[in-house]
């Protein structure tokens, strides 16, 4: 027999092994025993030294072309007996995609973080513009354009982290109120801003007090502006925290940057004005200062005091929450106990 018939033999028998076979591991013990080394298609071949120079080209194309119809025809085989063994994985772990999936926790906003965006809402809602500026201030706009000299006693009351001489953590929001003054275009109209953001004291932290925390200052600058406005504005801001039905009073007070000044308090939003334990027993509380801006803080930021005027107000979002939720010690907002964060949802 000639090795043309051999390997015509071979072909035929390797296609028969082939389609017959049920695994693939059969389908691998073919591909070694055709194919490989030692195998029979490997043997012939080693035979065609003996052939003449003008059969040797024509049995090795001959050869060449059965070991690639056997190669092809176990790879389809292969595709084959794997894309039966996947249908008949399919079919016997079949998955009910009606079932409900595993739940997974959603994130919220920080309890604080719920205040400060309520009253920004809020206060775009009233065409205010929001300016958050830095956290690293110079001391000229933290407390000098704030009619805080460098000799005045009230800069005891902010006890500071000076980072240089002149570079502090700013002790307060109240700079950006000087910063957007000199930049106002008060001809365009008058200048209605917040500024939200944490600032640093060097304080002790107690239940009340942490040395940092969060601010919301407001200010309002312009032509007949009174402190009638300033009522106002404080009373759509208590009734939209804590309840439509608080009124806001004024008290007399002391602060550097406005004059008049005054506290202002809103009727207990738990008790209404009857007494409670959360109002101490005289339905109200105080929750933020106020009072219309000083003259020297608006000289200081290039605005005619003769021709203009305006109020400025500061709240503080961490006592406002405490207040709200009934929180006696503002260290459990920043202890990140998850139990603690969780009760309040984004409704707040």
């Amino acid at each position: 027999m000639g090795l043309r018939e051999k390997l015509e033999e071979l072909r035929q028998q390797g296609l028969n092994e082939i389609a017959n076979s049920d695994d693939l591991k059969n389908v691998n013990d073919i591909r070694v025993k055709l194919l490989g080394k030692k195998g029979p298609i490997t043997n012939v071949l080693r035979g065609m030294r003996d052939l003449s120079a003008e059969e040797r080209p024509k049995v090795g194309k001959f050869a060449n072309e059965v070991r690639d119809e056997l190669q092809q025809a176990l790879e389809d085989k292969k595709s084959s007996l794997e894309q039966a063994l996947m249908n008949a994985k399919l079919q016997s772990e079949s998955i009910d995609v009606t079932l409900p999936g595993t739940p997974v926790a959603q994130g919220q906003p920080h309890v604080i973080q719920q205040i400060i965006d309520q009253l920004v809402d809020l206060f775009i809602g009233m065409g205010y513009e929001v300016a958050v500026g830095d956290e690293v201030e110079q001391e000229e706009y933290n407390f000098e354009k704030l009619n805080l000299p460098k000799d005045h006693p009230a800069r005891d009351m902010q006890d500071t982290f000076y980072i240089t001489p002149s570079v502090l953590m700013r002790t307060q929001t109240s700079p950006m109120q000087a910063r957007m003054m000199e930049t106002h275009d008060f001809s365009k109209g008058p200048l209605k801003m917040i500024s939200p953001g944490k600032v640093y004291r060097r304080d002790t932290d107690d239940a009340t007090h942490s040395h940092q925390f969060h601010q919301v200052e407001g200010l309002v600058v312009g032509e007949h502006v009174t402190m009638a406005d300033l009522k106002g504005t404080l009373e759509v801001v208590a009734q939209n925290l804590f309840g439509d039905q608080l009124k806001v009073r004024l008290r007399p007070s002391y602060f550097p940057f406005t004059e008049p000044s005054v506290e202002a308090d809103v009727t207990c939003f738990n008790c209404l004005g009857k007494g409670c334990a959360i109002c101490k027993g005289n339905g109200w509380i105080e929750v933020l200062g106020a009072g219309m801006v000083h003259p020297n803080v608006l000289k200081m930021s290039g605005v005619d005091p003769d021709v203009y005027g305006g109020f400025a107000f500061g709240l503080g979002p961490d006592r406002f929450a405490m207040i709200k939720y009934g929180v006696e010690d503002i260290r459990d907002f920043y202890q990140n106990d998850m139990r603690f964060l969780t009760q309040f949802d984004q409704k707040g």
